[in-house]
């Protein structure tokens, strides 16, 4: 078992190649267009933090990865965006290595640790890894990469910080946390 979450590693292989097609289909046939060229307004986020937070980083990470990856060969690979959702779910999932959400548990504190981590790692991965990798890898203007990662850091925040939430909301309430259940008399 990974020593980041309690689950075996059948069960991430399987969270990985579910979470990569969701990834996929979210991605490719509800994203929402946006004004800044060859971005859009990404819900798939919200799913990948929610896995990231189940399952853990490698998880998150990986089926990050993959997903963006089965995206692009639909329309043109650009590994520098690939990367950078590996580190958005790789980020998400060690930001809230403990968690006990699949416990039921997802009071006020890892609600506030779950949105700063988004922010965070959105900030991380659309700020720097993409545009940078867009300039050194193909040569890219500056100007345009560090715009469309804006928009992609502000609009992914917002998704990820509105469905994410209610996602974990609801999941964390179906959860029976330890030491509930009692014996009537």
């Amino acid at each position: 078992m990974s020593k980041f979450t309690k689950v075996s590693p059948v069960v991430q292989v399987v969270a990985i190649g579910i979470g990569a097609a969701l990834f996929f289909v979210l991605g490719r046939f509800v994203a929402i267009p946006s004004p800044i060229p060859n971005t859009t307004i990404s819900p798939q986020y919200a799913v990948l933090a929610v896995l990231a937070v189940l399952y853990g980083p490698v998880v998150g990470a990986l089926a990050g990865f993959i997903g963006h990856l089965l995206i692009d060969a639909t329309w043109g690979i650009w590994l520098s965006w690939e990367l950078a959702t590996l580190v958005f779910g790789l980020l998400i999932g060690l930001f809230l290595v403990g968690n006990r959400v699949r416990d039921g548990d997802f009071g006020s504190k890892a609600l506030l640790r779950f949105n700063l981590g988004v922010v965070v790692a959105h900030a991380v991965a659309w700020l720097a890894v993409a545009p940078i990798g867009d300039i050194l890898i193909y040569s890219e203007p500056s100007s345009k990469v560090f715009t469309q990662g804006a928009f992609a850091f502000a609009s992914n925040s917002v998704t990820t910080c509105v469905l994410g939430t209610l996602i974990l909301v609801i999941y964390a309430r179906t959860r029976t946390g330890s030491g509930t259940l009692r014996q009537e008399a």
